[in-house]
């Protein structure tokens, strides 16, 4: 008799036993959805740390500068930036060199025929469209994490010397490295395209200009 009662209070429990597992399984089904939604909205595109979108660049450089028919120089520049978005800025600059030349110097010697004033300034007046092409993260050797991005440029102006005809057409690339909200670093490397005379020979030259510098990012107006 005990025992037709046990097993009469055990099959209830017995019946319930399925459900209740079908219903812990679909808890636990559930929470691993939701993680795996969590990761998937992690990988997602994300929303850059470092806004320049309605940010005024204002940036500082200085570098080499590698012309044609001269002799290689340094080059002082200073430049700014309006990001209209976080692909595209306009930017103006204004560069500094002297004109140095070792075949001019040597013809001076020899013939006492000046063809061109040496250590003369120079004078680079140019406007760029930059594209930002792609942009990430960089952890450096003390651990820190830097945002950058990799930009191209594309523009022209005007270079101000003694051999040049003046119209300047100028092109290259650009690496920008962001440190907190208003700092960066930048690296550029740019093509200049000119018309330019020497000794009587006028020829369309490629003139180099690498530089390195900073840049103090505004906050954007309200």
């Amino acid at each position: 008799m005990q025992v037709i009662l046990l097993l009469a209070a055990t099959l209830p429990l017995l019946h319930s036993l399925p459900a209740r597992a079908q219903d812990g399984g679909q808890c636990i089904d559930g929470e691993i959805a939701d993680q795996l939604n969590a990761r998937r909205r992690y990988r997602g595109v994300q929303e850059r740390l470092f806004q320049k979108a309605g940010r005024h660049e204002l940036s500082v450089m200085g570098g080499l500068y590698a012309a044609d028919l001269l002799s290689s120089s340094y080059l002082l520049q200073g430049a700014y930036t309006f990001h209209v978005n976080e692909d595209l800025g306009l930017e103006a600059s204004f560069g500094y060199t002297r004109a140095e030349s070792d075949l001019v110097r040597t013809v001076a010697r020899d013939t006492s025929f000046t063809a061109l004033r040496l250590d003369a300034p120079v004078y680079i007046y140019e406007g760029h469209l930059l594209w930002t092409l792609a942009y990430g993260k960089l952890r450096w050797f003390s651990g820190t994490i830097s945002r950058f991005d990799w930009n191209v440029a594309l523009g022209g102006g005007v270079t101000d010397n003694q051999s040049a005809d003046g119209l300047t057409l100028s092109g290259g690339f650009g690496l920008k490295f962001f440190f907190g909200s208003w700092f960066g670093m930048r690296l550029d490397l740019r093509d200049q395209v000119m018309s330019q005379e020497l000794l009587g020979i006028s020829e369309v030259v490629n003139n180099l200009a690498a530089t390195l510098g900073f840049s103090v990012f505004l906050p954007p107006e309200s």
